[in-house]
């Protein structure tokens, strides 16, 4: 093994090579690259339409790109049939804007739910998992609770309990912290970095929140019009000089 070997960097979770789409004739990526390496947690930051949702959902394969591809863990998305599509998914857990939990389950049931969908676990099993992730998240004594009865930073954390009860390697945040108080995005901030720290996984988040970008991320990636104009470590994204990106940055240091 030679020197350079041993030096070569590893290879990322997630790669995204020209990305493009378009709908009707509407160009939304316009040729996305992006790395996204293991363990870390990557903020893809940028305006309303921008393209950041379009983008989170070629990495999972909801949508399939014009142009370009997305790989994960070395396979690229577009080979793969519906059947190995399926078993790529279960490396990833969602957590959505909204939780998007089912309200007429409980705390439990919500989690329990992608554990009684995918496996065969045992009723024992999978209370024993159900509690082992709701108090990962740091919440206990809620199994009989609806959602109408939590507050919104509770919410986003069943919803991550559901996202990890499968034990993903990657998982994605849509928009985790819209419509919070500050208080909550806080909790919401720990939370994420939490599940990056004490899980180990890959964690994605789709922003447009500058402040918790800045607190959570290892790298960050700022879209603008269909391609990335910005990324690196948050103090380098923050001092670049593209217009976009300095506008954007300009206008959260006015709101501190």
């Amino acid at each position: 093994m030679t020197d350079s070997d041993t030096n070569e960097a590893p290879a990322p979770m997630i790669e995204v090579r020209g990305l493009r789409k378009a709908f009707d004739g509407r160009e939304i990526l316009r040729g996305v690259d992006l790395k996204m390496a293991k363990g870390s947690t990557t903020v893809i930051l940028g305006g309303s339409g921008s393209g950041k949702t379009v983008l989170m959902k070629h990495l999972i394969g909801l949508l399939r790109p014009d142009a370009g591809e997305v790989i994960v863990e070395g396979e690229s998305i577009g080979r793969l049939d519906e059947r190995a599509m399926n078993r790529l998914r279960h490396k990833f857990g969602m957590v959505f804007q909204a939780a998007a939990l089912f309200d007429s389950m409980t705390v439990f049931d919500n989690v329990a739910f992608p554990l009684r969908e995918h496996t065969r676990m045992p009723p024992a099993e999978i209370a024993r998992v159900v509690h082992d992730k709701l108090d990962l998240v740091g919440l206990r004594d809620i199994d009989d609770k609806f959602p109408a009865e939590l507050s919104g930073g509770m919410k986003k954390r069943v919803g991550l309990a559901r996202a990890i009860a499968l034990e993903p390697k990657i998982v994605l945040y849509d928009e985790p912290t819209t419509g919070l108080d500050p208080i909550t995005t806080d909790y919401v901030d720990e939370m994420i970095l939490d599940a990056q720290q004490k899980l180990g996984v890959t964690s994605v988040v789709i922003s447009h929140d500058i402040g918790s970008a800045m607190n959570i991320a290892d790298h960050i990636a700022f879209l603008h019009e269909g391609r990335i104009c910005a990324e690196g470590a948050p103090d380098e994204v923050r001092r670049s000089e593209h217009p976009a990106v300095a506008k954007f940055f300009a206008t959260w240091g006015d709101k501190r």
